[in-house]
């Protein structure tokens, strides 16, 4: 008999030491455990060491109120009927601690990885939906206009599911093979039909400028023709002018010595011969060298210096 008392209180014991053990649920940082009753919601555990009811309440679901990310692959169509293919990255995480949201988290998919289907499709059909309305050309240009159009998409049913699209980046749009050499050759040319036009313009501005600087030395030679011009002019002028005093004045001596003047001619002849012959340079001058062409050469100059010398 005391042998079987023992057993007993040696069961009873190990009973009460294991409904004590199992009264406590420690819950590590960043999770949330949700514990039902017979199959149904009770409480949720927050973070750190908690009691249940041992063998009656259970752990049904561990959430994790962390971010998670994921990422995607997928194809969509374009207006024009290209193929477009994304690879994307999903941000996403529960929206908080409190207990509707914990329990939309713990029982509206079975699984996560029903979750994760759910959400995926839902992403993909946002995109190919704002493809579908544009052409392959725009595509690459609004990256920032599909990430916030899923987002207003999405926001509603991710809130119904207790989560929170924290970020979408999308990574990589790419082509098919034929769109991506088409558009290629569409570039290089666009290239090089801005380098014809780049190098017109420097043409242009290049005969411009060449042609504005050649009738600046036009303009800048003909002034500085111009004024030499009138400079010899105004030098012949003065050259006459003094010959013309000087033989007057000479003239007026020989008047007064009673002799006859036209020594005075026949010296500027022979002063004209002798330099025609010192610095003519081999050119050939014909000259009436008799007496009648010299006197009436004399006469012709004695004309112009008395012409000059008369006051009108």
């Amino acid at each position: 008999m005391e042998s079987l008392s023992n057993i007993v209180w040696i069961i009873v014991g190990v009973l009460v030491l294991s409904f004590f053990l199992s009264s406590w649920v420690t819950v590590n940082q960043g999770y949330v455990y949700v514990i039902t009753l017979f199959g149904k919601y009770r409480r949720a555990l927050n973070p750190g060491l908690n009691f249940k009811i041992p063998w009656l309440e259970q752990v049904s679901k561990r959430i994790s109120i962390q971010n998670r990310s994921v990422e995607l692959e997928f194809q969509a169509v374009t207006a024009d009927q290209a193929n477009v293919y994304f690879k994307s990255m999903l941000l996403y995480a529960v929206q908080n601690a409190a207990e509707e949201t914990i329990i939309k988290v713990a029982f509206k998919f079975i699984s996560d990885k029903d979750l994760m289907q759910a959400l995926t499709r839902t992403i993909e059909g946002s995109i190919r939906s704002f493809v579908a309305t544009k052409k392959q050309a725009e595509i690459l240009g609004l990256r920032k206009e599909i990430v916030e159009f899923v987002k207003a998409q999405i926001d509603h049913s991710l809130e119904d599911w207790g989560y929170h699209l924290m970020d979408l980046q999308i990574n990589d749009i790419t082509f098919d093979q034929a769109i991506i050499d088409s558009m290629s050759k569409v570039v290089a040319s666009n290239n090089l039909k801005a380098a014809a036009e780049n190098e017109g313009q420097a043409l242009l501005i290049t005969k411009t400028k060449s042609a504005e600087a050649e009738g600046n030395a036009i303009k800048i030679s003909a002034e500085a023709e111009k004024e030499a011009a009138m400079l010899r002019g105004q030098g012949v002028a003065l050259f006459r002018e003094e010959v013309a005093k000087g033989m007057s004045e000479a003239a007026e001596q020989m008047k007064k010595a009673n002799l006859d003047t036209n020594v005075i001619l026949f010296s500027m002849w022979t002063e004209a011969l002798k330099n025609f012959a010192e610095v003519g340079k081999g050119n050939v001058i014909f000259l009436d060298g008799s007496p009648q062409g010299m006197e009436t050469s004399m006469k012709q100059i004695l004309a112009l210096v008395l012409k000059q010398t008369t006051p009108e």
